[in-house]
């Protein structure tokens, strides 16, 4: 009796633990890739892998459905399938046009919808245009690496980049790209099949009773793609440059310098993320920072430390800006001089408001005390009103604070953010309470 209780126990662990197996074995990922490529969706996709890797899924199927993108954005995403360790199945719900096409072809399996098409990869710039040679070239080779990969034909992936190329089962002339639907596709062996459901698809592949798990995008790559937006990183350098600018002009450390910080750190550190800035690019900017704060602070004048300052900024700026692929074409980089320019235009005019109006606003003007305190009070410093109109030398260097000496006496004194050099004829135009303000002769 207690023999076979042994045995029916042991037989129910067995069967559960062979359910939890088959259940466990029968997991299939699902990951979206739908409307531009951007780099942003790069590191969604690893993501997606690495979890099906890690929970041994029998497959990543990715719904995908795309006009395309960024050539670098779909070699990232296209690297990252070719080297998962797990089944990888493209599944083109209505269309894989362009840099859609090159993931799809990356995929060791393709199902199509039908009514799908997959081609039409040539390289274009932001505009639209057609590249150069170069940057075709450079494409059909990654489409017929691609292709040869996963034992599907060369001829048509290069066709799909290159009107030139001529496919004779498709076309008699090089004057179109190829772009198939998706019997062609099936007929022409680019896709596997065209099947309408995604558990029909993974049956035609042997895996029956499938466990879904769909995976969606986190807050965090939500976030990186938002602030990859290209007016959101303009906008991210800009505070980071009026910050400083702002904290550089005023005494201690406030608010305009933590702004600049944060807003500097999220747009490097989105363009680290998505492999468009390396540490390079970054040590670059804040080298060029701290030889600028030198030049002002420490070094008389403005010399060799400011220009390489605003030099060595400018480029890791710019660098941020662009991935290794663009900056071998002259459209990303004349797109990227145009960005930059405007930053810095707008930096400009925006430094040149604040200068001007925000001391006369009305809520700047309640931080400002107008009246003057009676000396009964015992609040009131009237001791330096004598000094008015008074004329002396700088002697220290004003930043806009320092030292100057009328009649051999030293006074701490202030400028309205003139940078005045050490032994400078000055004269005090105001006096703020205790505030000795002086401007240059």
């Amino acid at each position: 009796m207690k023999t076979n209780l042994i045995t029916r126990l042991f037989i129910i662990g067995y069967l559960l633990l062979a359910n939890l197996l088959i259940a466990q074995s029968n997991k299939v990922y699902i990951g979206t890739i739908e409307g531009d490529i951007d780099l942003g969706l790069a590191p969604y996709v690893r993501r997606v892998i690495s979890e099906a890797e890690q929970n041994n899924a029998k497959a990543v199927l990715f719904k995908i459905n795309t006009f395309g993108g960024r050539v670098d954005a779909a070699t990232q995403i296209k690297d990252a399938i070719l080297n998962s360790n797990v089944l990888t199945i493209a599944f083109i719900d209505k269309r894989a046009i362009s840099a859609g096409a090159l993931i799809s072809l990356s995929c060791e399996k393709i199902i199509m919808v039908p009514g799908a098409s997959i081609g039409a990869t040539t390289v274009v710039d932001g505009a639209g245009q057609k590249q150069s040679e170069k940057y075709q070239s450079y494409m059909r080779s990654e489409m017929r690496a691609t292709a040869e990969k996963n034992g599907r034909r060369t001829d048509i992936a290069e066709g799909m980049v290159d009107e030139k190329v001529i496919v004779p089962e498709l076309k008699d002339d090089s004057t179109t790209l190829i772009t198939l639907t998706a019997k062609e596709a099936a007929k022409y062996l680019i896709a596997d099949s065209v099947i309408a459901s995604e558990k029909e698809a993974l049956e035609a592949f042997g895996i029956t009773n499938p466990q879904f798990v769909t995976i969606g995008a986190n807050w965090a790559e939500d976030v990186v793609r938002f602030l990859n937006n290209p007016i959101i990183s303009s906008l991210l350098i800009m505070i980071g440059l009026v910050g400083l600018f702002t904290e550089i002009k005023t005494p201690g450390w406030g608010f305009a310098g933590t702004a600049a910080i944060i807003a500097l750190a999220l747009f490097f550190g989105t363009s680290y993320i998505l492999q468009l800035a390396s540490v390079i690019e970054i040590l670059l900017f804040f080298a060029g920072v701290i030889l600028l704060i030198l030049e002002i602070f420490v070094i008389p004048g403005f010399g060799v430390f400011g220009i390489a300052g605003i030099v060595m900024m400018v480029l890791g700026l710019f660098l941020g800006l662009l991935s290794d692929f663009e900056l071998t074409d002259f459209s990303f980089v004349s797109f990227a001089i145009i960005q930059l320019a405007s930053i810095f235009v707008a930096s400009a005019v925006l430094i040149f408001v604040l200068l001007k109006f925000l001391p006369k606003s009305h809520a700047f003007q309640n931080l400002v005390l107008h009246s003057n305190i009676g000396i009964k009070t015992g609040f009131s410093n009237q001791k330096y009103a004598f000094l008015l109109n008074t004329v002396g030398e700088s002697h220290t260097d004003l930043r806009p604070s320092g030292i100057v000496v009328i009649d051999e006496e030293k006074y701490d004194v202030v400028t309205e953010g003139d940078y005045i050099l050490k032994g400078t004829p000055v004269k005090v135009i105001k006096i703020e309470g205790s505030r000795i303000v002086v401007a240059k002769i």
